[in-house]
């Protein structure tokens, strides 16, 4: 029995390494407000080596449409510039001579249709992680010496465990769109 509770459990910590994937993903997807974490993937050459913008600089959000970049060394100014192109998140980043400004635009009936389409994406990346975790544990419990009873009902519990997870995931999804086509 601890045989079986053991891979129920490491099937629940794969599903969760899923969902903890989706919500950072979703992160990423920009719902038209300004928020830090849209820098988060910028990675600045600080004296040869590709270090997070987050690491040589803060990142503020002075209003919902504005991020701010202030360099902790007034010299990286051109690189986080430079960063933040090659970054290729569609910003425009201005330089004050002090800090990195970077306007927000609104996103555009079409643009929000394509996060939406992005977010469902992801989505179903984060339900085949799901399902993959379902398939491995039910191969594992097939391995163990245990009754057909047993087993049938393992395999139960793991799919109701797959069940909850992809629900959530339905949710999720669900918020994430509202949140994108809400103007």
């Amino acid at each position: 029995m601890e045989e079986i509770s053991f891979v129920i459990d490491t099937a629940k910590e794969a599903m969760d390494k899923a969902l903890d994937h989706l919500d950072k993903s979703f992160v990423n997807i920009r719902a038209g407000k300004a928020n830090p974490v849209m820098l988060s993937t910028v990675k600045v050459d600080y004296y040869g080596s590709q270090t997070p913008l987050s690491q040589v600089a803060n990142v503020n959000t002075p209003d919902a449409q504005t991020l701010s970049v202030q360099p902790w060394e007034k010299n990286l100014i051109p690189e986080i510039e430079k960063a933040i192109m090659v970054a290729n998140l569609g910003f425009n980043p201005m330089n004050n001579g002090e800090s990195i400004i970077i306007s927000i635009p609104p996103l555009t009936e079409e643009r929000r249709r394509e996060l939406v389409k992005q977010a469902k994406a992801e989505g179903e990346h984060a339900k085949v992680g799901i399902r993959n975790a379902r398939k491995d544990a039910n191969n594992e419990l097939k391995k163990l010496d245990i009754s057909e009873d047993e087993l049938k009902n393992a395999e139960v519990d793991i799919q109701e465990i797959t069940d909850t997870y992809i629900a959530s995931i339905d949710t999720k999804y669900q918020a994430k769109e509202k949140e994108i086509m809400t103007v």
